[in-house]
C-alpha cells in the first residue's frame, strides 16, 4: 500500500520540467515495489501463469522487480550524495548490474522443471533442485548486497545531511535494510539445507516478516523527505493565497485611487484555489502595487496625522514594526482622504516606515500584512471632508 501511494503520489512530478533524475528514479522505486507485491498475491500468481503458459513464472517477475528497486534505491541515493555527471553514471552500472543479474535468474528458471504452482512457499519446495539453489543464491546474493549497501551508505549519508526529514529517512531506510538481512539469512538456510539435508521451512514465517517489515520502513524512510518537501510546499502555497488575500483590502483601495498602478488586472483568487495554481506571483505584483500606490500618495502625508497616530498606537502598547505599520496604516487612510479631496500637502512628512529594515521580499510582504490589518478604508463621505489636524493644505 505505502508503495503504490508513494508511486501515485510522485507520479504527478514524472511530467514536470525540467525533470528531477532522483525524483524519478524514486518514483519508480515505488511503483516497482508495489508490482512485485502484486504479482506475489496468489489469484494474480495464477493468473500471470495461466497467461503466459509457464508455470510460476510469477516468481521470476516479482523478483525481477525486486532488483530493479534495489537499483533505482541506490540510484536515489547517489542523487541525493553526488554531483549530477557522478550520480549519472553510477545510475547506469547499477542498471547495468541488476539486468546482469535478472538475464541470469531468467537462464537459471528456463533449467527448472517446476511442475506445480507453489504461490506460499516455492522457495522451501524446490529447495534441493540444484538450479534452484545456484538460482536463488544468486538473487539472495544480490539482495543482501543491496541491503548492506543500503545500510552503510544510509547511515554515512544520514550523519552529514543538512535536511532533518532526509536524515531521519535514511536512518529508517537503514534500520529497514538491516531487518530484510533476516529475509536473506533464511532464505541461504534454505539453500544450505537442501545441500545438507535439514529443513528451515519453519522459519519460512520470519523470513516474510523480515521481508515485509524492513521493506515497509525502507519505503517510509524513501517517502519521508519527499512528503516532507510537498508539505512544505502546499504549506508555502497556502502562506502565499492567504498574504495575498491579507493585502486585498490595502491593495484594493489604493487601485481604487490610482488605477494605473495596476497595469494587469488580477486573475480571480477563487479560480488559483480551484485549480491548485501558486499565488507567487500575483502576491510580488500586489506587493509592487501596493509601494507603488503608496509613493503616489506621498503628496497627501499631513505630519499631523503622523505625530497623532503615534501617539495613539504607542499608548496602545504597539512598538516597533508593529507601530510602524500600524501608523502608516493611519496615514494611507488620511491620504485617501485628502486625495479626494483634492488636498495635497505643501510639505508632506514620510511613511512611517520608510526607514523599517526590510532586506527580504518575505519580510516586506509580513509588513505590509501588518499594515493592511491595521488598515480602514475611508469611508465616501469622508473623502470631501479635510482633517482637523492638517496645516498647510491647499484648499
Amino acid at each position: 500500500m505505502i508503495a503504490g501511494t508513494g508511486f501515485l503520489f510522485l507520479l504527478r512530478d514524472l511530467g514536470k520540467r525540467p525533470r528531477n533524475p532522483a525524483v524519478i528514479a524514486l518514483a519508480f522505486t515505488y511503483g516497482f515495489s508495489a508490482l512485485s507485491y502484486a504479482i506475489s498475491i496468489t489469484w494474480v500468481w495464477v493468473r500471470i501463469d495461466s497467461t503466459f503458459g509457464v508455470t510460476n513464472i510469477a516468481v521470476p517477475l516479482a523478483q525481477s522487480c525486486v532488483v530493479i528497486v534495489f537499483a533505482l534505491q541506490a540510484t536515489v541515493l547517489a542523487y541525493w550524495s553526488r554531483p549530477a555527471d557522478a550520480a549519472r553514471r553510477r545510475s547506469r552500472h547499477l542498471l547495468l548490474a541488476a539486468a546482469g543479474v535478472i538475464a541470469g535468474m531468467a537462464v537459471l528458471f528456463a533449467l527448472l522443471t517446476p511442475t506445480a504452482q507453489r504461490p506460499t512457499d516455492f522457495s522451501n519446495y524446490y529447495a534441493h533442485d540444484p538450479f534452484f539453489q545456484v538460482y536463488l543464491t544468486l538473487y539472495i546474493g544480490a539482495y543482501t548486497v543491496a541491503e548492506v549497501y543500503l545500510v552503510r551508505s544510509c547511515w554515512k549519508y544520514a550523519r552529514s545531511a543538512s535536511n532533518s526529514s532526509i536524515a531521519t529517512g535514511l536512518r529508517l531506510v537503514a534500520v529497514g535494510a538491516t531487518i530484510t538481512l533476516g529475509y536473506s539469512a533464511i532464505r541461504i538456510s534454505a539453500v544450505v539445507g537442501g545441500i545438507f539435508g535439514f529443513s528451515v521451512k519453519s522459519l519460512d514465517p520470519y523470513a516474510w516478516l523480515c521481508g515485509d517489515v524492513g521493506a515497509t520502513l525502507t519505503q517510509i524512510g524513501y517517502f519521508l523527505p519527499t512528503l516532507s518537501r510537498r508539505i512544505d510546499n502546499t504549506r508555502t502555497w497556502a502562506n502565499t493565497h492567504l498574504s495575498y488575500w491579507r493585502l486585498r483590502k490595502l491593495w484594493t483601495a489604493l487601485s481604487q485611487a490610482h488605477p494605473k498602478i495596476t497595469l494587469l488586472r488580477p486573475d480571480p483568487q477563487r479560480g488559483s484555489l480551484l485549480h491548485g495554481r501558486s499565488a507567487h506571483f500575483p502576491l510580488l505584483r500586489r506587493r509592487v502595487e501596493i509601494r507603488h500606490g503608496q509613493k503616489l500618495l506621498r503628496r497627501y502625508l499631513d505630519p499631523a496625522v503622523r505625530t497623532e497616530s503615534e501617539t495613539r498606537r504607542a499608548d496602545e502598547g504597539l512598538t516597533g514594526a508593529e507601530l510602524a505599520a500600524a501608523v502608516t496604516a493611519d496615514q494611507i487612510h488620511a491620504a485617501l482622504i485628502r486625495f479626494y479631496s483634492d488636498a495635497p500637502i505643501d510639505a508632506p512628512t514620510e511613511y512611517a516606515d520608510v526607514n523599517l529594515p526590510l532586506p527580504t521580499a518575505a519580510d516586506e510582504v509580513l509588513h505590509l500584512e501588518r499594515v493592511a490589518d491595521s488598515f480602514t478604508p475611508p469611508h465616501r463621505a469622508a473623502t470631501h471632508d479635510i482633517p482637523s489636524t492638517t496645516s498647510g493644505a491647499r484648499t
